[in-house]
C-alpha cells in the first residue's frame, strides 16, 4: 500500500466521481464502493473518495497534474475531463465535480528548462494565451517561427 494517497470529498457523488474518473485513464479501476466511500485506481495510482457532504468543496489550491506524451492524449483527457465543467487557462481545467487538473504535455518542461533561454523563454509567453495546450504552438514560439 503506497503512504500517501489522495482522499477527496464530494457532496454524496464519491461513486459517480470513481466513475467517471476511471472511465477517463487508462489502467484505472473501482476497487470498492460503500455508502460512504469510493476506493479506486486511475493509472496505477489510489484515490479514496468520501460522500462528506457540502461542507467543503474543491479550490485550485489543489489540482492533480497529468503528463501527457502526445497532442492526442492532451486533447482526449482536456475533452473529457472539461465536459460539464469548466475550461481554464495554461492547461488548467475543472471538473464537473469542481476538481482541478492541470493537462500538460511533457514536452514544455524540457522547453521551459531549456540551457538557451531565449528558446524557453519564449514558451511562457505562448502557454499564457492558451487554454488547452497546443504542442505544435509552443514548439514554434520555442523555435522562434510564429
Amino acid at each position: 500500500m503506497p503512504k500517501i494517497t489522495p482522499f477527496l470529498w464530494f457532496d454524496g457523488r464519491a461513486e459517480e466521481a470513481a466513475g467517471f474518473y476511471t472511465s477517463i485513464f487508462k489502467n484505472s479501476k473501482i476497487e470498492n464502493v460503500s455508502t460512504m466511500s469510493a476506493t479506486f485506481y486511475l493509472d496505477g495510482q489510489k484515490f479514496m473518495a468520501l460522500n462528506g457532504g457540502p461542507q467543503f468543496t474543491f479550490t485550485e489550491a489543489i489540482s492533480f497534474f497529468v503528463n501527457c506524451d502526445t497532442q492526442d492524449e492532451v486533447d482526449e483527457l482536456w475533452e473529457k475531463l472539461s465536459a460539464g465543467g469548466e475550461p481554464g487557462r495554461c492547461g488548467w481545467l475543472k471538473d464537473k465535480f469542481g476538481l482541478s487538473w492541470q493537462i500538460i504535455p511533457s514536452v514544455l518542461g524540457d522547453m521551459l528548462q531549456d540551457e538557451d533561454e531565449e528558446k524557453s523563454q519564449r514558451v511562457m509567453p505562448a502557454m499564457l494565451q492558451m487554454g488547452k495546450l497546443d504542442i505544435d504552438g509552443l514548439t514554434r514560439a520555442y523555435e522562434g517561427r510564429s
